[in-house]
C-alpha cells in the first residue's frame, strides 16, 4: 500500500509531465506555416489524372493549409464533351482535418494540465479516468486525420466553396 501511495504521489506526475511534453511537441508539428510567419509559404503542385485514360486531368496547388488553386478537366465519354472546373481565386479549401486533429491534441494537453501543481491523486481509478479522457482525445485526433469528414449536400451548397 505504501508503494502504491508513493507511485501515485511521485511517478504518476512524472509520467504525466512526459506525456504532456510529447503532446506539446506533436501539437507544434500539426501547426501549418502561414504567410505571416516571416516568409512566404512554398506552394506545392499536384497533378491529377486517371491511369490509362484522359478522362480526368487536373493540377491543384497547395499552399500551407489551403488548397488555393485547382484546374480540373473532365472528358465525358459519351459525347467527348470537355468540362473545365477551376476554383475562384477568393475561395480556398482549408485542410480542416489537420486543425481539428491539433485541437484534439491540445484538448488532451489541457486535460493533463488542468490541475494544481500540488494536486495529489488519491486512487488509481482517478488516474485511469484521466488517461481514458486523454486517450479519447488522441483517438479523435487520429480518426480526424484518417477518416475525412463527409458533408451533406446542404452543407456543401452553403459552404461558400461552390
Amino acid at each position: 500500500e505504501e508503494e502504491f501511495k508513493w507511485l501515485l504521489q511521485e511517478e504518476v506526475h512524472a509520467v504525466l509531465r512526459q506525456l504532456q511534453d510529447i503532446l506539446k511537441e506533436a501539437s507544434h508539428r500539426f501547426a501549418l506555416p502561414t504567410s505571416g510567419s516571416g516568409g512566404t509559404v512554398k506552394q506545392e503542385n499536384f497533378v491529377l489524372s486517371t491511369s490509362g485514360t484522359d478522362q480526368v486531368k487536373g493540377v491543384m496547388t497547395l499552399q500551407g493549409d489551403a488548397l488555393c488553386q485547382a484546374d480540373v478537366n473532365l472528358k465525358m465519354p459519351r459525347n467527348n464533351q470537355l468540362l473545365h472546373f477551376a476554383f475562384r481565386e477568393d475561395k480556398q479549401w482549408k485542410l480542416q482535418q489537420i486543425q481539428d486533429a491539433r485541437n484534439h491534441v491540445n484538448q488532451a494537453i489541457y486535460l493533463l494540465m488542468n490541475r494544481d501543481v500540488n494536486y495529489q491523486f488519491k486512487t488509481g481509478l482517478e488516474v485511469l479516468k484521466l488517461m481514458d479522457a486523454v486517450m479519447l482525445q488522441l483517438s479523435r485526433a487520429r480518426n480526424r486525420l484518417t477518416t475525412p469528414a463527409t458533408l451533406t449536400l446542404p452543407e456543401i451548397a452553403s459552404s461558400g466553396l461552390t
